[in-house]
């Protein structure tokens, strides 16, 4: 029907028009920021999903930080543990040199200013040792449980204690280093502490070495941990990059029909105008 006041061509064009341009505009907004979600209208489940998986990586990143910063700490007090060790060998060495009779009152002088010293470098170590301002070994962080956040949620955590370690050791090298003392002057004296000492000096060794080994164990989980967290967060990532990046080919070609729809739309509004013209032909 031929008619000056309804275009129904022209309205279908001009709707069709709207639509392209709609997708178009889409299209655009996707290629130019690489995100197929940019607002919650384009997906809202998928948005749901990939904030959720965004929350759960970057979780994941700071557990990671936390195994990481957890090794330093570890690795810190087992390498004051290896110096600790390293410590009372020399004076267990110095003990059961002592213990000998054919070393004089003189030499046993010698090595007992040799073993007070190292008795109190052991002190210092033990009671100054830290990690970022915190105290680690005597009276710190080890003297009591230690929780590490392994994970992004409240259930993920590791628990470790070695307080009931760390208090035998703490008193066995107090009794190993208070029993060989420098008041003792008669050469008897000296040797028969000498070679109490030893035990004494024996069972600080085991005692340091239960609980640098129990360090040692719970570094080396730490460093799975880690791994597998790397792991967990790679495959997270890869998920949430499917729900939310642009696939570059799928909307460039998008992009490209939209164009040709809309060039040929903006023809046919064209066209449609033109119709008008036909009724006025009539009352010529």
């Amino acid at each position: 029907m031929l008619s000056l006041h309804t275009n129904n061509a022209a309205l279908s064009a001009q709707n069709a028009i709207a639509k392209t341009q709609s997708n178009l505009s889409t299209s655009m907004t996707r290629l130019s920021t690489g995100y197929r979600i940019n607002t919650a209208s384009d997906d809202a489940a998928g948005l749901q999903i990939a904030t959720r998986l965004k929350a759960q990586t970057s979780g994941m990143a700071m557990a990671m930080k936390n195994t990481q910063n957890a090794t330093s700490m570890l690795q810190t007090a087992s390498g004051a543990f290896n110096q600790v060790t390293n410590m009372l060998v020399r004076m267990k060495d110095l003990a059961t040199q002592a213990a000998d009779v054919s070393s004089s009152t003189k030499d046993k002088e010698a090595m007992q200013s040799e073993f007070d010293a190292l008795g109190k470098e052991l002190s210092n170590v033990m009671n100054n040792t830290t990690f970022g301002g915190t105290k680690l070994l005597t009276g710190g962080t080890l003297a009591s449980s230690m929780t590490f956040q392994i994970g992004a949620s409240q259930s993920e955590t590791m628990t470790v204690t070695v307080a009931s370690a760390m208090s035998g050791l703490t008193s066995s090298l107090s009794s190993a280093s208070s029993n060989y003392t420098t008041a003792i002057t008669n050469a008897a004296e000296l040797t028969s502490n000498a070679n109490a000492t030893i035990q004494l000096l024996s069972d600080a060794i085991d005692k340091v070495g239960v609980v640098n080994s129990a360090l040692g164990a719970t570094i080396n989980r730490l460093d799975h941990i880690n791994s597998n967290l790397s792991n967990i967060s790679t495959n997270t990532e890869s998920a949430s990059g499917r729900i939310m990046d642009t696939d570059f080919a799928t909307e460039s070609a998008s992009m490209t029909s939209n164009q040709m729809l809309l060039q040929a739309g903006t023809a046919m509004l064209k066209q449609s105008n033109s119709m008008s013209s036909l009724v006025m032909s009539l009352l010529q």
